[in-house]
């Protein structure tokens, strides 16, 4: 059965991932929009007319970047990651496979931990530095994109750890949000 994972959670905490899922949809939406028309806009400019979009790589690199982690927190919340377990294909019983979906699921939660501190130590080694290293010419600070993936990293932790936690409940036995309104409805 299909469920909105932010539907299972307690309302003060699935509410604002949901708002969270908006702003990732209009990232996603405005960066792939703007990656479209600036490329045509430098193919039009450059061939066309000759001349250049001045410094286009610059922005346009930290806003593909945002875009593409946005995008990757919307597939986080859909679990539409990729995923090549062959463990899935061999193991039938329910026992097992919901003791296997627990370890990749802890796995996971542990990984983009382990990446969020990574970033927060890029971010703290970027700072510690007397002067921010930036982008040759507009000298857009490195750091700032580092803080963008740490952050969607950090998207992407809560709805792993939301699915954990959904997981868990299963696990336990304890309904879920949908199959009691799927009862009432009956």
């Amino acid at each position: 059965m299909a469920y909105k994972i932010t539907d299972e959670l307690p309302a003060f905490i699935g509410k604002p991932m949901d708002w969270a899922l908006v702003v990732m949809k209009i990232i996603a939406t405005f960066s792939g929009f703007l990656m479209a028309f600036t490329f045509g806009a430098v193919v039009i400019i450059r061939y066309g007319f000759g001349g250049d979009l001045f410094a286009y790589e610059e922005w346009l690199l930290g806003i593909s970047i945002v875009g593409f982690f946005a995008g990757a927190v919307l597939a986080s919340e859909r679990k539409l990651h990729i995923n090549a377990d062959i463990l899935g294909i061999i193991i039938h019983n329910p026992r097992l496979i919901w003791w296997r979906s627990l370890v990749i699921l802890v796995i996971e939660l542990v990984v983009i931990l382990f990446i969020i501190y990574a970033s927060y130590l890029a971010i703290e080694y970027d700072l510690s530095r007397p002067r921010l290293r930036g982008t040759p010419v507009l000298r857009i600070p490195f750091v700032t994109w580092r803080i963008a993936i740490m952050v969607a990293f950090g998207f992407m932790a809560t709805y792993s750890a939301a699915y954990l936690y959904v997981h868990i409940r299963k696990g336990l036995g304890l309904p879920l949000k949908a199959d009691t309104l799927e009862e009432a409805a009956e």
